[in-house]
């Protein structure tokens, strides 16, 4: 208890976003090391603000005190980054959550092929439907199901884990002890007695508009694989799918109607080939039958008719793999020749508030995003200009292209499709 509330007192400080706690962590090595350093040192990390330095300089331990109250009162059990119990897989990814409060079974995640199925909140009844559906035929074949509890296709897939009898997991977007939506509130006790609710916010936190991006990560980082059942160009589920990508996770998506702006998102993600495309729960499970062995059931023998040809491949040992995102080699003797070269930018592209646009983008895409203002550039060009992992940067791109901020152009070249307005 005494090691845990250094924990609890490091992930309620403010000011230090950016990777700026994860520096911070590396330069102390603990969070009860960077409670008893001096002030001074704080200044020497890299990206700390003053607001940063003023909030690890408050030492008080009354809002500790008084979590760990409310976690008693609720039945809320607490996780730290160093606990055994932490999910291995979550705590490789970047900026994992210091603390886990968790309500529920316990569920041993990294021996769980577990998935995420996300989609829009403003989901069609065929959205609604596929989420269903696909998360009781997963649950059904020993999977378990990772989503949120917003309405729509959440709701939907979490619904559907719930009725085939299967432990589930929802992330929140706030505390434990608060029910958002509150019409949710019977989904919320059924996922609390039969699965797990998880958030990195203490209870009483209120679910404010900034933390669903934030909490999007955690999602795919419990997951082997995130499936995008109904998106539009923009939302939170592309968010979620771009940190699935960020994190090595495999991604899946369902088709929808070509003309559903509902679609769009996820038909996009099919044509950029981000995403396999998928038409049941055993295109999604056939990625991880070797990698888990006696995780899963059998595949089922009786199939629809068009997914004989897949189950006769499956047998053979052959599954469709998601075909690589856009993977561009070093052309030879020509990757610095294209940093900094000037666009020629047509007129009519629209002007976009930065400020406002980028407050929807990770870290990464506002790197790239910035990288090809009025430049032309290859990928092995963006790696050097922004010292970023290629397959970071193809992940960014790939969300970047469907949202309409990024074009390719001849000779796997990228450009800003829009320009911005930085005042």
């Amino acid at each position: 208890m005494a090691n845990m509330k250094y924990w609890l007192w490091l992930s309620q400080r403010k000011g230090l976003g950016g990777g700026v706690l994860g520096r911070v962590l590396e330069r102390f090595g603990s969070p009860e090391g960077v409670f008893f350093a001096a002030p001074e040192e704080f200044r020497q990390i890299e990206g700390m603000t003053q607001a940063g330095v003023q909030s690890l300089e408050d030492k008080s331990m009354d809002e500790v005190e008084a979590t760990f109250r409310r976690c008693d009162r609720l039945g809320i059990r607490l996780i730290t980054l160093q606990d055994a119990r932490y999910p291995e897989r979550l705590s490789a990814i970047y900026q994992p959550p210091l603390v886990l409060y968790c309500k529920g079974r316990e569920i041993p995640f990294d021996d769980q092929v577990v998935i995420g199925v996300v989609g829009t909140r403003r989901a069609t009844e065929y959205g609604c439907r596929v989420a269903r559906t696909l998360s009781r035929a997963l649950t059904r074949q020993g999977a378990v199901v990772v989503s949120g509890l917003a309405q729509g296709v959440d709701a939907s897939a979490v619904y559907g884990a719930l009725r085939e009898g299967g432990p589930v997991v929802s992330v929140l977007a706030c505390g434990l002890d608060v029910v958002y939506p509150r019409e949710n509130r019977r989904l919320y006790e059924a996922v609390a007695q039969q699965g797990l609710l998880i958030s990195e916010y203490p209870p009483g936190t209120a679910p404010l508009g900034t933390h669903f991006p934030v909490r999007n990560r955690i999602i795919s980082g419990l997951s082997v694989g995130v499936v995008a059942v109904e998106s539009p160009r923009h939302g939170g589920t592309l968010h979620t799918v771009n940190h699935a990508l960020e994190q090595g996770r495999e991604v899946f998506a369902v088709p929808g109607p070509w003309d559903s702006p509902y679609s769009e998102g996820t038909n996009r993600l099919i044509q950029e080939g981000a995403a396999k495309l998928i038409l049941g729960a055993e295109d999604v499970l056939c990625e991880f039958r070797d990698q888990f062995p006696g995780a899963l059931a059998p595949p089922k023998r009786r199939l629809p008719h068009w997914e004989g040809q897949r189950e006769r491949q499956s047998r053979g040992g052959q599954c469709a793999s998601r075909r690589a995102v856009r993977a561009v080699p070093a052309p030879s003797g020509t990757s610095h020749e294209k940093i900094g070269k000037e666009v020629d930018i047509p007129e009519e592209l629209a002007y976009i508030d930065w400020k406002e646009c980028s407050s929807t983008l990770t870290d990464d895409q506002r790197t790239v995003l910035l990288a090809l203002r009025d430049t032309l550039l290859r990928v092995d060009d963006l790696v050097e200009h922004t010292q970023m992992e290629a397959r970071r940067i193809l992940a960014a791109l790939t969300i970047l292209q469907i949202q309409g901020y990024v074009a390719e152009e001849s000779g796997k070249r990228f450009r800003a499709a829009v320009r911005w307005k930085m005042e």
